[in-house]
């Protein structure tokens, strides 16, 4: 991963449980091949050499590379999830929780869009029960963004018939922008989680 996306992104990777070293630089590694080429383009050889170690040392670490892409989305998804749960736990009524889950997951998929490219765009490439440990955590992220939600409607503070449409507009926005981000746009992940907060906060028809 480039230093310029862990600076773009205002916090390090989040790879420091990643240990030993090697098998962190296998997992960068993977991110970057994974992003660049797509998951079933890019062969164990091709991770093993921007690692700068053979392929047999791969296998000392990740027994396939289905396995490195499930540390990879394990991670990435209790990132997110982290994220938005903190928001929505948070102090505040439903509209600046709200602010503060967007503000913050969409931070976060433009300052680390190649690791979330890969998070969220290659989870089709997972077995059966990887993906469903997977899919289990997006849903976990769906429902606390689904509570923000309905605790402005409840409150009067939103104008919402469709809840669970909603949030899966409002999540289908925020992830989407790993796909486009660019470090060397005109907007900074910061900028960009700032008018997003601002576009879902119209979505809700939150009051002002």
């Amino acid at each position: 991963m480039s230093t310029a996306e862990e600076t773009a992104g205002g916090e390090m990777q989040p790879w420091a449980e990643v240990t030993p070293d090697a098998a962190r630089r296998l997992l960068v590694a993977a991110v970057e091949a994974f992003a660049e080429r797509g998951y079933h383009a890019t062969t164990t050889r091709d991770i093993a050499g921007r690692a700068g170690m053979s392929p047999a040392a791969l296998y000392i670490h990740y027994k396939t590379k289905e396995e490195l892409l499930h540390r990879i989305s394990r991670i990435g998804h209790d990132k997110a999830l982290d994220i938005v749960r903190s928001a929505a736990q948070g102090g505040g009524g439903a509209a600046e929780r709200l602010t503060d889950a967007v503000r913050s997951f969409v931070r976060w998929h433009a300052g680390q869009h190649t690791t979330a490219r890969v998070v969220q765009y290659e989870l089709e490439a997972l077995g059966p029960e990887a993906r469903a440990e997977i899919v289990a955590l997006r849903r976990q992220t769906d429902a606390a963004v689904r509570g923000i939600i309905a605790d402005g409607v409840a409150a009067g503070d939103f104008d919402v018939p469709d809840v669970p449409g909603t949030t899966l507009a409002v999540l289908s926005l925020c992830i989407d922008v790993a796909r486009w981000f660019n470090v060397g746009g005109p907007r900074t992940p910061d900028e960009v989680g700032a008018l997003y907060a601002d576009l879902v906060l119209r979505m809700v028809g939150a009051k002002k």
